[in-house]
């Protein structure tokens, strides 16, 4: 969109975690939705209550060599054990898009389910764009992921992606890398299932 000859700029939100999901939801970002004016911003939310987040920012401190070579690794399908996955995320960033603004933002759960921090997250930076790694399973593909209310208190079957996709106030896209040269299966309020090409 462009006003008096301007580019608006838009911000475009990763939910970034290390899993090969996210790492999957990242590339289609950098690939597909965001532009040089774009800011980008890689939500993480931690869990506070779970005993792996204490020691995982302790024990891990990369090296810069780790960090170049983790960074190539890390859009291939997402960082190992021995890096901070969110500074390989930013490195990986700038290497595809050196002129999209990268912002890190790491926020705490705080008793609220993962999907309504990431609601409303998105919400609060005025993200214009969500993009998620989602991850289907047989049996919720079959029985299919709606549920009555909108809550997902008492529903396993219904994932992250797809409450944010139904609740977004913004465009959400749900996001599934199908190999390394495949592409990707998208899904958004209005399109399921929808194949785009690497």
């Amino acid at each position: 969109m462009e006003v008096g000859g301007h580019a608006l700029s838009r911000r475009v939100m990763v939910v970034a975690d290390p899993t090969r999901e996210s790492a999957g939801a990242l590339q289609y970002a950098l690939s597909h939705a965001v532009v040089e004016q774009d800011e980008l911003i890689l939500l993480h939310v931690e869990n506070p209550s779970s005993w792996r987040n204490t020691f995982s920012t302790f024990l891990r401190r990369p090296s810069h060599s780790a960090t170049s070579t983790a960074a190539a690794t890390f859009l291939e399908g997402g960082a190992g054990d021995h890096v901070d996955f969110l500074e390989e995320m930013r490195w990986a960033c700038k290497l595809a898009q050196p002129r999209v603004r990268v912002r890190v933002e790491r926020v705490a759960m705080e008793g609220k389910e993962k999907a309504t921090t990431i609601l409303f997250q998105s919400m609060a930076f005025g993200v214009d764009v969500l993009v998620i790694g989602q991850r289907r399973s047989l049996s919720s593909s079959l029985l299919g992921y709606k549920r009555p209310g909108g809550s997902l208190k008492g529903a396993k079957s219904i994932d992250t992606a797809e409450y944010l996709i139904e609740n977004s106030k913004c465009t959400c896209v749900g996001v599934q890398k199908k190999g390394q040269n495949a592409g990707f299966v998208l899904n958004s309020k209005t399109h399921k299932n929808f194949w785009l090409l690497a």
